[in-house]
């Protein structure tokens, strides 16, 4: 249907449909091992656009699927019909109840829902390992549970109301009671059957207790049955069928959860034993305690993650059979936690531990030790061999029988030769995790994953009783078995139901309930290798909520994928669409990527697609722009001198036609010429830079050296009138007494920051070394700290050291590099008299602080300055990115608007960061000045 898009701009407008090559195979992959490209991808606003896309997928005979954050393991994400696109229009989030209750719609992130929660003592029940990234539309249709929640704390369990959207496009609520009368007087026949259905199940004392059994473990193959003992009316029993339901019978819309405590104070531990079976006897003891969660994790899954910076020495050297818990009880006291620590440290010498159980009350070690956890499944990805898939599944079998169903689960890799094969999981609930690489290059090994995935069915099921899926929900890869689980008479009762509500089958068609015996081992997805900096990257999407072009271009996953698909397209000789895909990919991939690398920090295995990015762009330049940019860097103070006299003209412009002059005249040469950078009213010169230097700021001697970055030195003044950056150093330091020197032959250096994110290697090379090299002089060779005044540009120096001579490593190695973020904490804070805090502050830490891991460091500042300081949830980079922000300005607009709406929702005497270009960014957004933190100083001094 190639009209396609032609046809839907019939009910959505041009701009939120998505159908060029590049954005149907960005959309193609999900963080499952199968593979289907749309046909058209859609972005609706409302629920009247949904039904609309219900009756256009009627008419036109075409399949549909709504997909949040596409972090789903089994499949349930992927279309290769129309796809629905929840993740950039359907974010609400409100708190309700004083905490007791949350209102959210499908595309707000876990995480985010629980950052709203967290004033209120509160969090969501389900806390699934990708809640940082993973939206409620999937925690919910997946009936997603996690670490602590159980079989109690799951979605299924704390929906109080939704609002759904069935796909004959009738819209009802459980939240409003006329809803219930409504429901049977307009859809009596699936009313009827529901109510039939209903009593099939409570006459018949085998399903009965087939149901009520399976449900008092983890469980989520098929649709949530349990509905009908649970429920009585059919608008209920349908509502949480829906949960779980995998968004193959209807659109949640809406849905307002019942929160549960979420504790302040947690206690720790990192539990080892000889072996599985040593583990599984410490569960109970453990479980009767109080413990929230106890994680198991098997000797081949702490080896995945050995090699992660930070974790214990004691990973590499344990024994070969180890197995380890992750324990963490939670309370409101510390006594509280501590009774219930010691009430198992009683118990435990009883116990075969490796070494003696030790707690940590420390957040950051706590963070660390769940880090560990929650990246065995992506380490796995990036370990795995050239070509080779992850595939993960989750089993849930009687915590009797878990080292024995562990011990066979083992048998079984062996017998299959999943060399690499790992087991964790939620303990407290018989729930485990197991992941293998495999590749379907071959006939032969698409053969060998089918019969060991059916000799794990027939473990499972025959052997052990227990749920071949306790938490990612069926999706492609259990459907052909959920016969085999529940037997004719439940799965009956399930395709009755998919019949009833979606009898084209047009809805998620393949998920869940699925004809074909053979649906798991199609569509799969390769992985081929493509790119050394991302070849570890098995799509997962923890990254993608990071990423400022997430809501215009494309997201880390995305740029990997379609270089993939790029790779693909070349070796089968498609050259027309190769060629395209290559063309768009200029803009969406590479020139809308802020190199940022937040990617990384999201990423269990470290990939930064930045780094990427930057190769791709310096493989792009010929050598005669190579040489411009060379050129340019050994010329520096020249060209700062250029730049500094065209922010002078353009300020004369403002001043003479007006204070939009600048700004509608580079709009419309943008028109014209893309390639001009788009003016801000932020900008504002530094005045007479030189009348800083040969001065004399120290008594006998420096205490450190003070590096005006070259965008302060040319750009530092105020747009409000307020001190320049540069003046604003001098001040604090004045006042705290700590004596600086600013080197006179500063005014021809450069971190180097704008040559390495454009990809210049050469000028990037040439400026840190010229720089370290000045730097190692005005240090007396090490002896005094270099402070410099924007993050970003301290980031980039703290990681210069590969571009260096060997010489330079040398002299780099012996000096301390400094933000100003650090010099405000340990030099000047610790002197100074505090005279007037602010009452009201709101922060914009930049994303080098949280690369350089300071932003706690920012946070702490703010907090001795201000009574109330503000991060705002949706904080993340500005994409400024230098100067990217000015050539695309519509990557900043797009990455600023989360923040800049929340920040413009509220009132502050004050907005600061540490970055010029991302204060010019976010003074844009929000329409408030945003200054460097020294200002804040200064003025609390």
């Amino acid at each position: 249907m190639n009209n396609l898009a032609d046809l839907l701009t019939t009910i959505l407008p041009r701009d939120r449909i998505k159908s060029r090559l590049i954005d149907l195979v960005a959309f193609a992959s999900d963080a499952g091992f199968y593979y289907l490209r749309p046909k058209a991808v859609v972005q609706p606003i409302s629920t009247d656009e949904v039904q609309a896309l219900f009756k256009f997928s009627h008419t036109h005979n075409i399949p549909i699927t709504f997909r949040a954050a596409g972090t789903s393991l089994s499949g349930q994400s992927i279309s290769d019909g129309i796809l629905v696109d929840l993740s950039q229009y359907w974010n609400f989030v409100r708190v309700e109840d004083k905490g007791e209750t949350v209102r959210v719609q499908p595309g707000v992130i876990g995480a985010i829902v629980n950052s709203e929660l967290k004033r209120y003592g509160k969090k969501i029940g389900p806390d699934p390992a990708s809640i940082n990234a993973a939206m409620m539309g999937g925690i919910i249709s997946n009936n997603a549970s996690g670490m602590c929640c159980g079989v109690t704390k799951n979605s299924y369990h704390t929906i109080k109301y939704i609002k759904f959207v069935l796909p004959n496009g009738f819209i009802f609520s459980t939240e409003v009671a006329e809803d219930y009368v409504r429901f049977e007087a307009e859809l009596p026949e699936i009313f009827t059957e529901i109510k039939l259905l209903r009593e099939k199940i409570l006459t018949d004392p085998s399903i009965y207790e087939l149901i009520r059994h399976k449900y008092k473990t983890k469980n989520t193959v098929g649709y949530s049955v349990n509905a009908f003992i649970d429920y009585e009316h059919p608008l209920d029993i349908l509502a949480h069928i829906l949960v779980g339901g995998e968004g193959t019978l209807g659109f949640i819309a809406e849905a307002v959860l019942k929160t549960v405590p979420d504790y302040p104070l947690k206690t720790t531990s990192l539990l080892y034993f000889p072996d599985i079976f040593a583990a599984c006897k410490a569960i109970v003891p453990l479980t009767l305690s109080g413990a929230e969660a106890v994680e198991l994790m098997d000797r081949a899954s702490l080896r995945s993650v050995e090699n992660i910076k930070g974790v214990p020495d004691v990973l590499k050297v344990l024994p070969e059979n180890t197995a380890a818990l992750l324990v963490e009880y939670q309370g409101n006291t510390q006594q509280e936690i501590d009774t219930k620590a010691n009430q198992f440290l009683k118990v435990s010498t009883d116990l075969n531990l490796l070494y003696p159980a030790v707690f940590t009350n420390d957040p950051t070690e706590q963070a660390f030790l769940w880090k560990i956890r929650k990246g065995m499944f992506p380490s796995v990805g990036a370990v795995r061999a050239s070509g080779t898939t992850v595939i993960l599944e989750d089993i849930a079998v009687p915590v009797s029988e878990l080292g024995n169903a562990i011990s066979d689960l083992q048998s079984l890799f062996r017998a299959y030769e999943y060399e690499n094969a790992i087991i964790f999981g939620h303990a407290k609930d018989g729930n485990i995790h197991f992941v293998v690489t495999q590749a379907f290059e071959t006939h032969e090994e698409i053969s060998r994953y089918d019969n060991f995935l059916r000799a794990v069915v027939a473990l499972v099921v025959d052997k052990y009783k227990g749920a071949l899926k306790a938490e990612h929900g069926t999706g492609r890869n259990m459907s052909p078995f959920v016969a085999t689980e529940w037997g004719s008479g439940v799965y009956e009762i399930m395709k009755a139901l998919k019949d009833l509500i979606d009898p084209l089958n047009l809805l998620n068609p393949g998920v869940i309930i699925n004809a074909d015996k053979q649906a798991h081992i199609h569509h799969l997805k390769e992985l081929p290798k493509v790119e050394e900096e991302v070849d570890k990257c098995m799509e997962c999407g923890f990254c993608e909520h990071k990423c400022p072009s997430r809501n215009i271009t494309l997201t880390p996953r995305q740029r990997i994928v379609v270089r993939r698909e790029l790779l693909k397209l070349k070796d089968n000789n498609e050259k027309a669409d190769y060629k395209n895909l290559l063309n768009d990919y200029q803009y969406d991939g590479l020139d809308t990527c802020a190199v940022d690398g937040l990617c990384a920090t999201a990423c269990p295995v470290d990939i930064n697609t930045g780094s990427l990015v930057k190769r791709l762009r310096r493989e792009n330049h010929n050598a005669f722009s190579n040489k411009v940019a060379l050129m340019v860097a050994k010329n520096f103070k020249s060209v700062t001198w250029f730049v500094h006299s065209v922010i002078n003209i353009a300020n004369g412009i403002n001043n003479v036609f007006g204070a939009r002059a600048m700004i509608n005249l580079t709009r419309g040469l943008k028109k014209i010429i893309p390639a001009v950078p788009l003016w801000s009213n932020q900008i504002k010169p530094t005045k007479y830079f030189s009348q800083y230097l040969n001065k004399t700021y120290l008594h006998p001697v420096p205490g450190v050296v003070y590096y005006p970055t070259c965008i302060n030195r040319v750009m530092g003044g105020s747009a409000f009138g307020s001190k320049n950056i540069i003046d604003t150093f001098i001040s604090v330091s004045e006042k705290t007494g700590v004596d600086f020197i600013i080197p006179n032959d500063i005014q021809g250096t450069c971190c180097g920051q704008i040559y390495s994110s454009k990809g210049f290697s050469d000028a990037y090379k040439f400026s840190v070394n010229d720089t370290v090299s000045k730097l190692w002089t005005w240090t007396k060779e090490g002896k005094l700290p270099v402070v410099l005044d924007i993050s970003s540009c301290t980031h980039t120096l703290k990681d210069c050291r590969p571009a260096l001579s060997d010489e330079n490593k040398l002299k780099y190695d012996a000096i301390k590099i400094i933000d100003s973020v650090d010099y405000i904490l340990e030099y000047l804070l610790p002197v100074a008299k505090i005279l007037n805090k602010k009452h009201s502050i709101v922060l914009h830490p930049v994303c080098s602080l949280e690369k350089m891991g300071t932003e706690n460091k920012f946070l702490k500042i703010a907090q001795q300055l201000a009574i109330n300081v503000t991060v705002p949830i949706h904080a993340g980079c500005c994409g400024m990115a230098g100067d990217r922000g000015f050539l695309f300005p519509e990557l900043t607009e797009s990455a600023t608007k989360p923040e800049a709406d929340e920040v413009k929702s509220g009132s502050y005497e004050g907005y600061y960061s540490s970055a010029k270009t991302c204060e010019i960014a976010m003074s844009d957004a929000v329409g408030k000045n945003y200054e460097s933190i020294l200002l804040l100083l200064d003025e609390c001094m």
